[in-house]
């Protein structure tokens, strides 16, 4: 793979989507000078500053009550919806503005994959503490990440930790916690749930919080055995003990290398590390991450940020009409962040590709086309008309187009925006 292949692919992997200057810059500097400076990026991110997270009002329903009526309740409700909108248009903007691309990227994977629903939590304060754990700890010792995450009060709310007592544990979180988040099926027993759910209890979230409490009279301070250790385990030691098993740095390491690099080529064997960075660098280093290249379907919110980025525009910057047709767009490809289907977070790979998420992605490609900066479409137009597919490939980070994609392409070539619409939905687009 050439030099510039290789750092584009790197960087079309471990970004929601590079831009050409980028993948020029980090030609110059040289793969391994790249992935540090993804890995490790020093001093603040400049992006990320500008973007500050909304500040959020108290929840709307801590002031409902018996006495409130209908209408009451309505209007707290529309307050809440506001406030979840306007986290998910923050974090949108936020993906498109940080130069810090993996920092930002990773988080999203975490959400993915301890994967919370706002429509059951309700209240967007929590699920915004949330993305901000995952920033702190996302990188670093996986150990610390989950324990982070048992006391995490949106996580807590969505898997009934709430309503795990020592008279009637509730087993959602810790049967989720082994199965989904550290271990994986068939790594665990069901005496390891029942005494799991019994070290869980005591933690609860009072209405409208948006932190988690802990309740001593509602902890079960006995003993319990899991995974074949006997002692009075909390929240806080069973999660040492799931994050200690060596199961747990390779169960890392695949869903790390399933999201990063696909599933077209197997995991490699001694990827696996305690830490997230040590774990993502072993994975892009690896002679196999090379051969994942043109195998991963994008994600919607990888597709749509890359291209906003690529094409210069920040949602925040568009009119409200305009923002409000990403989130459908979004809606429309069945992936709306902070709205995961399921505590298995989202699907992957040509589960993307259905007749329904391709016709809204035309339409998201339409708009982005109509809305690009103006130096885009410039540089496109000052391209001959003989090399504009070319001079398209190299604005969207493509390193080649299929006689069959160009083709279809170059009768488009003198229509720059139906071009780049184009291009959006391209197979080599859509599969970096």
């Amino acid at each position: 793979m050439a030099n510039r292949e290789a750092v584009a692919h790197l960087l079309r992997r471990a970004t929601f989507g590079p831009t050409a200057d980028e993948v020029d810059a980090a030609e110059r500097a040289g793969p391994a000078a790249t992935l540090s400076g993804l890995l490790t990026p020093g001093g603040d991110d400049p992006g990320a500053v500008a973007t500050p997270p909304p500040r959020l009002d108290v929840d709307p329903y801590a002031g409902i009550g018996k006495e409130s009526d209908r209408d009451d309740r309505q209007r707290a409700n529309k307050i809440r919806v506001e406030q979840v909108q306007q986290v998910q248009h923050w974090w949108l903007d936020r993906m498109v503005a940080a130069r810090h691309q993996l920092t930002e990227k990773l988080i999203f994977f975490w959400h993915g994959h301890w994967a919370t629903d706002v429509q059951k939590v309700k209240f967007a304060r929590p699920m915004l503490g949330q993305l901000d754990t995952f920033r702190r700890y996302g990188a670093g010792d996986f150990g610390a990440l989950v324990r982070a995450m048992v006391r995490d009060p949106a996580l807590i709310v969505w898997l009934d930790g709430q309503k795990n007592t020592r008279k009637a544990p509730n087993e959602n979180l810790a049967r989720e916690l082994m199965e989904l988040f550290t271990l994986g099926i068939g790594h665990y027993g069901e005496a390891d749930v029942k005494a799991g759910a019994r070290a869980l209890t005591g933690w609860t979230v009072a209405r409208g919080a948006d932190v988690a409490t802990f309740e001593a009279k509602r902890h079960d301070p006995g003993d319990k055995t899991i995974l074949g250790r006997t002692a009075a385990f909390d929240a806080d030691g069973y999660a040492r003990l799931l994050a200690a098993q060596p199961r747990a740095a390779d169960f890392l390491a695949e869903r790390l290398w399933f999201r990063f690099a696909g599933d077209s080529v197997p995991v490699p064997a001694g990827v696996a590390r305690p830490d997230v960075t040590g774990t993502l660098r072993a994975i892009f280093t690896d002679p196999g991450f090379g051969r994942t290249r043109g195998q991963l379907v994008k994600q919607p919110v990888e597709w749509l940020v890359g291209a906003l980025r690529q094409l210069d525009i920040r949602p925040s910057a568009l009119a409200d009409p305009l923002r409000k047709q990403l989130q459908s767009g979004l809606d429309g490809m069945d992936q709306v962040p902070l709205r995961p289907p399921s505590v298995g977070g989202w699907p992957a790979g040509t589960a993307w590709l259905t007749t329904s998420s391709l016709q809204a992605r035309l339409r998201l490609a339409e708009l982005l086309a109509q809305n690009a900066a103006p130096a885009v479409g410039q540089r496109l137009a000052a391209a001959p008309a003989a090399g504009r597919v070319d001079a398209l490939a190299r604005l969207l980070v493509v390193d080649r187009w299929t006689d069959r994609t160009r083709a279809a392409l170059t009768p488009l070539a003198d229509e720059p925006k139906r071009l780049l619409a184009a291009g959006l939905v391209s197979p080599e687009y859509t599969v970096s």
